[in-house]
């Protein structure tokens, strides 16, 4: 069995509700050609894309990885615990990040409080893997981007230079 976790409301502390029963069970067969290799754990001083309260995602038209810097630096001025920075398969596909970064029906499922979609078309796949926000914000020049249908709020401008200005009156405010 699997669930989404991002699908249901936390559980506050302390709660009655968190009383439920715990049953174990034993496979119905055992996986006699399945073997551990590793655990491999990626680091980092931000949040956990899953579990993270604001993501920036960045998509194909980041152009290349050396350009999530900026998304990154927009990350750290927006708070730098509470946020991740995610990808869309296509920009992970084309190697500017690794694969555990990939927002999407194949990659990580995220519900934040804010996804901030840079530069990103807004492919059904991805969709299935953020539509769970509470507020969604994109950013892409292409008024046509199928992104701005699920979008709480829009900017239609070139993401290179609205993410720098945003991240410098950001980190201004503070």
């Amino acid at each position: 069995m699997t669930v989404r976790s991002t699908n249901f409301e936390k559980i506050p502390q302390g709660s009655s509700a968190n009383s439920y029963s715990v049953e174990e069970t034993v496979a119905a067969s055992p996986s006699a050609n399945a073997s551990w290799v590793e655990n491999t754990v990626s680091e980092s001083e931000m949040a956990e894309l899953a579990s993270a309260k604001f993501v920036i995602s960045g998509g194909r038209g980041m152009k290349n990885g050396e350009n999530f810097k900026i998304l990154y630096d927009l990350a750290s001025a927006i708070d730098k615990t509470n946020c991740a920075v995610g990808a869309s398969r296509a920009a992970v596909d084309a190697g500017f990040v690794p694969n555990d970064m990939q927002v999407g029906q194949t990659g990580k499922v995220v519900a934040p409080d804010l996804y901030i979609a840079v530069g990103i078309s807004g492919a059904i796949q991805h969709l299935a893997g953020m539509k769970d926000s509470k507020v969604i914000v994109a950013i892409n020049k292409d008024p046509e981007a199928a992104i701005f249908k699920v979008a709480n709020y829009g900017i239609v401008d070139d993401l290179f230079k609205v993410i720098p200005e945003l991240t410098e009156k950001l980190k201004a405010a503070k």
